[in-house]
């Protein structure tokens, strides 16, 4: 039980934040995080990452207002439900809100024209920065936090089409976690004491959505009553290196919000119809998801994740402008790079990088200069020998794939 409180203690992400120069919390802006460069090297990695699988499985990412009139809030049901937790301002007399959530900027976005049948299933993706109101007291790293970016989507789908489109939302959450070497439970939230619409429409919500875990053959939780205000929901709960869970990527199934803004599109046979809508998210947050894995690798993050895949260590000064040589062609080569040309010794330098968790070194000194190549090391591995440039880099290459 000590070794894993002591294992627990070592990965905390706040205190691996700092040592890795990540990020910063600051009084100046209680629950809102400061991404230093090397934390927005990681998080841009993985936002470029959530980009590139939602083009391939079919999204268009859109960007929504932070701050929109209060009124749009009141008509979604958000104010009702959620309006202790948000904030306001005000503007030329008219009552804004700051959005904790997308979802009406996106039904405003599919409003914003009119819509045929032949258009959906209609895929909205967007990593939307909200802010929600938390006690000061529950703030906790990035874990708890009052400003965060949701990788929201919204679906824009026919009765006929849900289904297909759940399932291609649980193929999608699958490769995501996949990717990162995730376990996962999941948890099916029924109907609250607060819902919003029809108990027939509720329960033809639920029904879908257990019917896509049947036939998918899913282990999966019953969590009475905690359902969304606007629809039922499966939570996808993520297993650490260490077995903890994190609840993090979610699917809701949303008849009422299309019904309120009067969301239509012209069916086959030339009348309006409603469309439904999936409110999902994968990551859940960018913030508290980071927090799981700096926590998950301990900060020792797999090569397409590293802050800084490799570190170039000249021995002496004699050896920088080669140094820079090789940086730039790495570079070149879409590898981040970092250059430590201070006149320290090389041990000094090597012992830094393996503290700051780089997984790849390159020692340049007289032979190396000489030969045009460079002293490779692994971390926890030590040195791999002498390498030609064309050698390193197709090993890089082959280790990203």
């Amino acid at each position: 039980m000590m070794s894993i409180q002591s294992e627990v203690e070592k990965r905390n992400h706040r205190k691996l934040g700092q040592e890795l120069e990540l990020f910063i919390s600051m009084e100046e802006a209680p629950g809102m995080p400061f991404y230093l460069p090397k934390g927005m090297l990681l998080r841009n990695e993985l936002e470029d990452f959530w980009k590139r699988e939602h083009r391939k499985a079919g999204y268009q990412e859109i960007r929504t207002p932070i701050m929109m009139k209060q009124e749009l809030w009141e008509k979604s049901g958000h104010w009702d439900h959620y309006h202790e937790n948000m904030y306001f301002s005000e503007v030329d007399d008219q009552k804004y809100a700051i959005k904790p959530m997308s979802c009406p900027g996106a039904v405003l976005i599919y409003k914003s024209k009119k819509r045929s049948y032949r258009e959906l299933p209609l895929r909205f993706g967007e990593l939307g920065l909200v802010h929600r109101h938390e006690l000061s007291g529950s703030l906790s790293g990035l874990l708890r936090v009052r400003s965060f970016t949701q990788d929201d989507a919204h679906l824009f789908v026919r009765e006929d089409q849900i289904r297909e489109e759940l399932h291609k939302v649980l193929d999608l959450i699958d490769r995501f976690y996949g990717k990162f070497g995730f376990d996962y439970k999941v948890e099916l939230s029924t109907r609250p004491e607060d819902f919003m619409g029809s108990v027939d429409l509720w329960n033809q919500a639920e029904d879908d959505l257990e019917g896509v875990l049947k036939d998918r053959e899913v282990d999966y939780h019953i969590n009475e009553g905690d359902g969304a205000f606007y629809g039922p929901k499966i939570d996808f709960h993520i297993l650490d290196i260490l077995g903890r869970s994190w609840q993090c990527g979610t699917v809701q199934l949303d008849f009422q919000m299309p019904e309120k803004f009067q969301c239509q599109y012209i069916g086959e046979d030339n009348q309006a119809q409603m469309p439904i809508m999936i409110h999902r998210a994968i990551y859940g947050s960018i913030e508290r998801f980071l927090a799981i894995i700096i926590e998950h690798f301990g900060g020792d993050f797999p090569l397409w994740l590293a802050p800084h895949q490799v570190k170039i260590l000249p021995i002496s000064e004699a050896h920088n402008a080669f140094a820079e040589e090789v940086k730039f062609q790495l570079e070149n080569e879409g590898l981040r790079v970092e250059l430590d040309d201070r006149a320290e010794k090389v041990g000094l330098k090597i012992r830094e990088a393996e503290m700051q968790k780089v997984p790849y070194m390159m020692v340049i000194g007289d032979k190396e200069l000489q030969q045009q190549s460079v002293s490779l090391r692994k971390r926890k591995e030590g040195n791999l020998g002498v390498v030609t440039m064309k050698e390193v880099i197709m090993k890089l290459k082959d280790e990203l794939i």
